[in-house]
Order: structure tokens, then sequence, then C-alpha cells
């Protein structure tokens, strides 16, 4: 045990502890430059990395003298809505190509994979002519309706593994038995793929709270800007970064979405170790 202590540090406990400190530094680093004065910002002989003078004026002034507020509901209805609408066409879209057997249904699927490898920056153009045409610009529809195809192919190729790695032999059980495809997908198969609706879920919901090409050019209103275009947009004035405002806005914005994904990563793993035929 004394041996292998020397080896258990260097080989777990140091390499987590430098993971660690990589991964939550950039946070630490939000919080800090959120809580200096501006003085204190600007000193150039001042320790980076401490805080001497506390204050939670750029807080104040991000509440108060900006929509940061509405830019948080915005991002909210925008990222649950757009979630919910990929999960449910990803379900069927998944479920079908990797359960009924139809042709071209090889060809569909690699080429709803394509679809994700083409990048936003030749896809918004386009989209934005289309939002102009249906009048939805300056809407939160706009993005509502257009954050899908991006999180479709994805969370659609994702999901087609998992229903793969379900055994059939349960499904057709409940066919033979009398049940419905509906009824044997939504009570047999969606049970057990729950793992993958979940890590589905967290993908879609993490890409549109933190979308920034299409949020940004679909709206101009302050009213309808989401966090990642609001911040930017309303705290860089020009040259002039409000960074103590900036950093406060991107630190209330991230910590949501990583506290949300560490509590369902736990149903995750969970939903992983019970096993597919284990009930």
């Amino acid at each position: 045990m004394t041996a292998s202590a020397p080896r258990r540090l260097m080989t777990l406990y140091l390499p987590l502890s430098l993971a660690s400190i990589v991964l939550l530094f950039p946070f630490y680093w939000m919080l800090i430059t959120s809580i200096k004065t501006d003085r204190e910002l600007i000193d150039l002989n001042g320790l980076p990395f401490w805080v001497f003078q506390p204050t939670l004026e750029h807080y104040r002034v991000l509440f108060a003298e900006t929509g940061f507020l509405r830019w948080a509901l915005n991002t909210l209805t925008i990222s649950v809505v757009a979630t919910a609408i990929s999960l449910v066409c990803s379900i069927l879209a998944g479920y079908s190509l990797a359960r009924l057997r139809f042709r071209g249904a090889g060809a569909i699927a690699g080429a709803i994979f394509v679809t994700y490898l083409v990048p936003q920056t030749l896809l918004f153009l386009p989209l934005l002519e289309v939002v102009r045409q249906l009048g939805l610009s300056n809407t939160l529809w706009s993005m509502i309706l257009t954050y899908p195809t991006i999180l479709i192919p994805f969370s659609t190729w994702l999901l087609m593994g998992y229903f793969r790695s379900i055994p059939r032999e349960l499904e057709e059980s409940a066919l033979i038995d009398g049940a419905s495809r509906l009824r044997a997908m939504t009570q047999i198969v969606l049970p057990l793929a729950l793992p993958g609706i979940l890590s589905a879920g967290i993908f879609a919901f993490t890409l549109s709270w933190n979308e920034f090409i299409y949020a940004l050019v679909f709206t101009n209103s302050t009213d309808i800007k989401t966090i990642p275009v609001g911040v930017v947009t309303e705290l860089v004035k020009g040259d002039v970064y409000f960074w103590g405002s900036l950093m406060a806005g991107a630190l209330l914005g991230s910590v949501p979405v990583a506290l949300i994904y560490s509590f369902f990563v736990e149903h995750y793993v969970g939903g992983l170790t019970a096993g597919a035929v284990k009930g």
C-alpha cells in the first residue's frame, strides 16, 4: 500500500488536479475580473490573479443598465423549445432509420450526418432570406425554428446508435403480444434509450444556449437578443470594452449551463451502468 501511494499520486491525483485547474481557471478568471474595480483592472502593477478591493458594481451595471434578465429569459425560452423540437424529430428519425427497413435508409442516414458537417457560416445567409420571407425577422421564432437545422442531424445520428444497441427481441416480444409499433417504441425502446436521449438533449440545449451567429444575424432589437449576443453587442462600444460587466455576464451565462450539465451527467452515467437488458 505504501509503495503504491506515490504511484497513485503521480498517475491519478496529480493529473486530475492539473486537469481541474485548467478546466476551472476560466471560471475563476471571470469571477475575479467581474468583482475588480475599474482602477484595479487597468493597474498593470497589480496582482492579476487576486482581488484586493472586491466590488459588485459591474453586476449592478449588468442588471440595471442592460437588458441581461431579458436576454436570459430569451435564451432559456429559445433553448428549451428548440431542444424539445429537435428531440422529437430526432427520436422519430433515429428510430425509423435504426429499426425500420426501407429503401434508401442508409443513404438518408449518411445525408443526415453530412448535413451536420456543413458549417453555420454557409447556412445563415440562405436561412436569413427564409426567415425574412416568413416574416419572422427579429423574433424569437427566427431562432427557435432555425436552431433545429444544426441540432437534429447530430442528435439523430447519436440516437440511431442507441436504438441499434437495444435488443430487437424486446420490441418484437411486445409486437407479438399485440402492442402497436408506436406503443412498443414509447414503452419499450424509449425508456431503454434514455441515456442517449439525455445525451442528445444535453448537446442540443448547450448548443442552443451558446449559439451566436444565427442570434446575431436574425435579431437587431435589444429585447430579442440572447445572452451571447447581448453581452457582446451592448458591453463593447467601439474599441472600449467594459471588462467587468462583460465577465459578469459571461460568468452568469456559463454557470447555469455547467450546473445543468453536471446534474444530467450523473443520470447519464447511471443510465449507462444500468444496461439495456437489466430489467
